[in-house]
């Protein structure tokens, strides 16, 4: 856990907390609705979750307004579940930016630059860069044309999705070890 944390650490530390140049957020963002689990189907690799797999967030809200963000995932190399608590909060109300620290007082960009607006059901996320890029679902597949339209448009928005890795959330033995 102190890895994971770490490396969050040094993220957030490193990345900048802006948007990157020419990724706009979408707008009439409702963060009611982004609340809950959110699976990662596919991710641009960085250190802070090389190797992991069965990767999950869920965002709640604190008593005073700001998101309770937990990540979790199974690290391979590590043989075991590991998690790390973060804090958000909407600087811009009605769009889908948020800035989220594992380690405060160092806040990094999250912006949600593509949405499924009526159900809320997948999501293109990226960080401070387009070297963070994260394909997230509700649950831990997509269909295929979905998939295929979302890795589209990120190839759109200029992100490497040759590099893509995508997450394992099939792997029964891990799953019962949670």
């Amino acid at each position: 856990m102190k890895i994971l944390y770490l490396a969050l650490c040094v993220f957030i530390i490193s990345g900048c907390s802006s948007k990157p140049p020419g990724i706009e957020p979408v707008d009439n963002f409702e963060l009611s609705q982004y609340l809950g689990t959110w699976y990662e189907v596919a991710r641009l690799d960085h250190a802070f979750e090389r190797g992991m797999s069965h990767v999950s967030a869920t965002y709640s809200v604190l008593p005073n307004g700001k998101v309770k963000v937990i990540n979790k995932g199974f690290s391979e190399q590590e043989g075991r579940w590991l998690s790390a608590e973060g804090l958000a909060y909407l600087p811009e109300q009605g769009r889908g930016y948020l800035k989220v620290s594992f380690f405060r007082p160092f806040y990094g960009a999250y912006v949600i630059f593509v949405l499924d607006q009526e159900a809320y059901q997948y999501a293109l996320v990226a960080g401070p860069s387009r070297n963070y890029l994260w394909l997230l679902a509700r649950s831990p597949d997509l269909p295929h044309a979905i998939r295929s339209e979302l890795v589209w448009r990120a190839k759109q928005a200029g992100f490497d999705v040759d590099e893509l890795i995508y997450v394992d959330h099939q792997s029964e033995v891990i799953k019962h070890q949670e």
